[in-house]
């Protein structure tokens, strides 16, 4: 008996070692997942929960995509946000090309503010901002302290393309903008 015991003994205490080690891998696996950080919110879930269909939330994913591209530096905050240091950026997920019009937009106290057919910039930094495909004629308000002058660069970002003065709003044609300061 004492001989058959032993094996089995023996195996009893292999499977517990192996137990313990299982553990202490997951242990280890577990803190390192943990130091790493958060994993990226999943901002398509969000808007899928506050009423999206997953068709419009995927759309709304790839335009927030789009808008991070065009200005590189920014962090995705919301299913519908983009934050830079300097410039918010509003993405309407039901706006659509098809039905915008150039209307006057609201804007912040100390912001100008611009409107794509799609989403909505609001810079309060001054600061040059390099732009990447601005087509078309987009309602701005420009909502700054009085007397400030926003301005749009050419290419070369030295030619000035387009200007404005504060306090006043209307409708800019953007397409040759590549360079924007709002001061």
């Amino acid at each position: 008996m004492q001989v058959e015991s032993k094996p089995r003994s023996l195996k009893l205490r292999m499977l517990a070692l192996v137990a313990a080690f299982a553990m202490l891998v997951g242990a280890l696996v577990g803190s390192t997942a943990q130091a790493a950080g958060p994993a990226e919110p999943d901002f398509t879930a969000e808007a899928i929960a506050s009423g999206l269909t997953p068709d419009q939330a995927a759309e709304l994913q790839k335009r927030i995509d789009d808008v991070l591209a065009s200005i590189p530096g920014g962090t995705q905050i919301s299913p519908t946000e983009v934050a830079y240091d300097g410039l918010d950026v509003i993405v309407d997920p039901y706006a659509s090309e098809s039905d915008y019009s150039a209307s006057a937009i609201s804007c912040p106290q100390y912001y100008f503010c611009i409107n794509s057919p799609t989403t909505n910039y609001q810079f309060y930094k001054c600061q040059t901002w390099e732009l990447t495909n601005w087509i078309g004629t987009w309602p701005y308000n420009n909502n700054q302290s009085s007397g400030t002058v926003a301005r749009a660069y050419a290419s070369n970002g030295s030619t000035v393309v387009w200007s404005n003065t504060a306090k006043s709003s209307g409708n800019a044609y953007v397409t040759p903008w590549w360079y924007f300061r709002p001061c």
